[in-house]
């Protein structure tokens, strides 16, 4: 196994804030060990203090997820154990947007030490309306939290908002581009959409006017969804292949998903690989559970005193495409030895 010590200074961001990752497979290596990082010097347990943090998840599901139980392992492997000096205060919705003033609204009064939100940009939002001087830490996969005004800069947000950002400027076309790599006779796809997504179906349908597509909107607005609808309209539109836009309002549906797109035959893209271990068929796009690593270890420096105005936010600059052996045999896909040079995991 690597030397912890040398595995640390692989992963952790060097002093300037910005977030280098390991290259693909390497990381990915990293990964399937098992191995960690040694966590930094846990805060002295002599003062007694308990330490609050208000956690605004999508779903109960969003908090089982891979990713948020790394986040929680990072805050442990740091010092911060939960019922010894940390308590979480998680709150979630049911998948109605409708829901989240009350939620954070719940979590504002509970007088935190930090909030941390993911996903979207309507649960940053419902956190800074509700709460007014509390630090908040976001892993901003699906927004962008300069072009919508939370923070000034990436190098320094300038207000009480800080984290990760994963902006999705480019990925949803690089994913675009890997589906007609891999089906190079394709001309028609259709795109899952909801109220989430609507800046990177932009991004879609732009890059599919430069590739020569056309793109077909399964558009689902707010929960709750009619995925069968949603489905038929696809079949009908004869998309030969579907782009799931990444958002965690899918997540309670993930089964479901990957169900309609099977009995349909089409070979589907998905932004996160574990749609892709749940029986999807390949995903391009960050590894999520690293980035809610590094969303832990920035949550501590906020506790420990760091100042959100001037803790830069981080983007990861490693990406990781997945795709499913199985299900590329079972739909009779002969995939080109270029997108297999590029697989960081093959899941059979």
């Amino acid at each position: 196994m690597d030397d912890p010590h040398k595995l640390l200074s692989a992963i952790a961001p060097p002093a300037s804030g910005n977030l280098v990752l390991l290259n693909r497979r390497r990381f990915i290596q990293v990964l399937a060990s098992g191995a960690s990082a040694p966590a930094l010097p846990a805060l002295s347990q002599s003062t007694g203090r308990v330490y609050r943090v208000g956690w605004l998840a999508g779903s109960s599901e969003m908090l089982k997820e891979p990713q948020a139980l790394a986040f929680e392992q990072r805050l442990r492997e740091l010092g911060f154990v939960e019922g010894r000096n940390l308590a979480i205060e998680r709150r979630h919705i049911s998948g109605r947007l409708e829901e989240l003033p009350a939620a954070a609204a719940e979590l504002a009064k509970l007088n935190c030490d930090a909030l941390f939100c993911s996903g979207a940009e309507a649960y940053l939002t419902a956190l800074t309306k509700a709460s007014r001087n509390t630090p908040i830490v976001v892993v901003a996969v699906d927004f962008d939290p300069v072009a919508t005004g939370y923070v000034a800069s990436l190098a320094r947000p300038g207000g009480r908002v800080t984290g990760i950002t994963a902006i999705q400027s480019e990925l949803p076309a690089k994913r675009l581009e890997i589906l007609g790599e891999l089906l190079p006779r394709m001309t028609r796809v259709a795109a899952l959409n909801n109220e989430q997504t609507a800046a990177q179906l932009e991004v879609v349908q732009s890059a599919a006017k430069r590739l020569g597509l056309t793109v077909h909107v399964a558009d689902l607005k707010r929960p709750p969804f009619d995925y069968a609808a949603a489905f038929a309209g696809i079949v009908r539109a004869k998309a030969e292949a579907l782009i799931v836009l990444g958002s965690g309002l899918w997540v309670p549906a993930r089964p479901q998903i990957i169900r309609h797109a099977l009995d349909a035959r089409l070979p589907t893209m998905f932004h996160q690989a574990q749609w892709v271990e749940s029986g999807g068929l390949m995903s391009y796009g960050f590894n999520f559970p690293s980035m809610w690593r590094r969303g832990a270890e920035m949550l501590v420096n906020i506790l420990r005193g760091a100042a959100p105005a001037t803790t830069p936010m981080e983007q990861p600059t490693t990406f990781e495409m997945v795709i499913n052996a199985k299900l590329v045999k079972a739909l009779g896909i002969k995939v080109p030895p270029t997108i297999l040079a590029r697989a960081d995991r093959v899941v059979e």
